[in-house]
């Protein structure tokens, strides 16, 4: 008989779950990595939110609003920032416990967007900040349209790395290589929102809400150990376990300290924006 080829030593195991136990695996590998990911994932840019009022046509100031997934709040308190009378919505324990330690003022309620724990047509926004894709659309939509007011809008946007810049390119397909990502799964994982009018149904399957898309191109400089826990961050890399990640964080480290001696890097984000109003 012929031994099964082992995996590199340097890469995942090549055993893969089922789909939808992955799926899950994934949604709830953030509530142990929740203080990992208040630290070093990265925020949002002023224009992210004058666009969002822009093609919403009103302002967030006044205005009642739902971020739902809202992780440890880094789009959650920026709502706030802006005036929004803001409610954060969060599935996770472990993610909801950090958001109270760090936005005491701002209420909390547990819940998801495929079943929102909030009165019909009783929101003016509803915001999703890097969550819309651990939906059901099939059941999101139409509760997305359930709690908002007529007239108010519904906003998804996703912070996308710059794979034109030539570092930021190398370092992706270096984790892809180690995640061993095939091109559709690279496709996916970049833009798991699918912005793109023909990339818009994948947001929306069902084709009832008409969005429009906007980009917001902005950078943020921070040390080489940030950057690694920023990438470190993401599901892909949390359901490994730290062991089987170490060597690729050390190999990556190495290779970034070469390439950026100061220890800083610029990171670029491109952050891809849907917006749809509830007639």
């Amino acid at each position: 008989m012929t031994p099964s080829p082992q995996p590199s030593p340097s890469s995942p195991s090549t055993s893969t779950p089922p789909e939808g136990t992955r799926h899950t695996e994934r949604a709830h590998s953030f509530n142990a990595a929740a203080a990992q990911y208040a630290a070093n994932r990265p925020s949002y840019p002023p224009a992210l939110f004058d666009a969002v009022e822009a093609l919403a046509g009103r302002s967030l100031s006044g205005a009642k609003a739902a971020d739902v997934g809202a992780g440890t709040g880094i789009s959650t308190g920026l709502l706030h920032s802006r005036g929004a009378d803001v409610l954060a919505v969060e599935p996770g324990p472990g993610m909801a416990a950090e958001f109270r330690r760090v936005h005491p003022a701002i209420p909390i309620v547990r819940g998801s967007g495929d079943a929102l724990p909030l009165a019909s047509a009783s929101m003016d926004f509803l915001t999703y900040a890097q969550s819309w894709h651990w939906t059901e659309p099939s059941r999101s939509v139409p509760e997305a349209l359930r709690v908002l007011r007529p007239g108010g809008a519904l906003a998804l946007w996703w912070n996308t790395e710059a794979l034109d810049v030539p570092w930021i390119e190398a370092s992706a397909r270096r984790a892809e290589r180690f995640l061993g990502l095939d091109e559709k799964h690279r496709k996916a994982e970049r833009s798991p929102s699918s912005v793109q009018p023909a990339r818009a149904l994948a947001a929306d399957p069902t084709g009832t809400l008409s969005f429009t898309h906007r980009q917001v191109r902005w950078s943020r400089r921070v040390p080489v150990g940030t950057r690694l826990a920023n990438v470190g961050s993401h599901s892909q890399f949390l359901v490994l376990g730290e062991e089987a990640v170490k060597e690729f964080f050390a190999e990556e480290r190495n290779l970034l300290l070469q390439a950026f001696p100061e220890g800083f890097v610029e990171e670029t984000y491109v952050v891809e924006l849907l917006v749809a109003t509830r007639s």
